[in-house]
């Protein structure tokens, strides 16, 4: 939903992807691209869109509500942040 790949976003209106099980997903390395972006690489493979400092400022200047929306979005899919094959036990 927020990352700038073209993976997620698409290429047009209306094919956004709409990213679930990836709860434990982690970052495997960043790296500098000129003076104005970084690219994050994912233990998960995904390693494709350019995060440019204002669009990280912008993320996490809108993070609580980016995060309600997220959640709204997962909800209304029926889908989870957890993996389909995973189940967790809350205590």
């Amino acid at each position: 939903m927020f990352s700038p790949s073209a993976e997620v976003q698409g290429h047009g209106v209306g094919q956004e992807v709409l990213v679930h099980g990836k709860l434990f997903v982690n970052l495997k390395s960043i790296e500098p691209v000129g003076n104005y972006a970084i690219k994050l690489i994912f233990d998960d493979g995904h390693d494709s869109g350019l995060y440019t400092w204002r669009y990280l400022y912008e993320l996490a200047l809108n993070h609580p509500k980016n995060w309600k929306a997220y959640l709204a979005r997962l909800d209304k899919a029926s889908q989870k942040r957890e993996p389909k094959d995973v189940h967790i036990l809350k205590l």
